[in-house]
């Protein structure tokens, strides 16, 4: 098997509120940035994991993003997956 690292960012959708997005754009703009127009949070998770191969590691992490780290009727979430060297 090869260990893989996935780095998971989770992020609401275009049309859900951010309400933290907007706090932070407001501190933002009470600190002199007035060029900043918005401001979006998310999560960002890494999951280290075993597999057969690329696809195999692929499908575990789709899997479990749509299972558990996103929610889908909200959020939205894209990753990146790359082998880990051994060490």
């Amino acid at each position: 098997m090869k260990s893989y690292l996935a780095k998971v960012v989770v992020t609401l959708k275009p049309s859900i509120l951010d309400p933290q997005g907007v706090a932070v754009r407001t501190g933002l703009h009470s600190m002199g940035y007035s060029d900043i127009d918005g401001v979006r949070l998310g999560k960002f998770i890494e999951v280290r994991l075993k597999a057969e191969d690329e696809a195999a590691a692929r499908a575990m992490v789709d899997e479990v993003s749509k299972k558990l780290l996103a929610n889908l009727v909200m959020e939205r979430y894209e990753f990146t997956l790359a082998e880990e060297v051994a060490k």
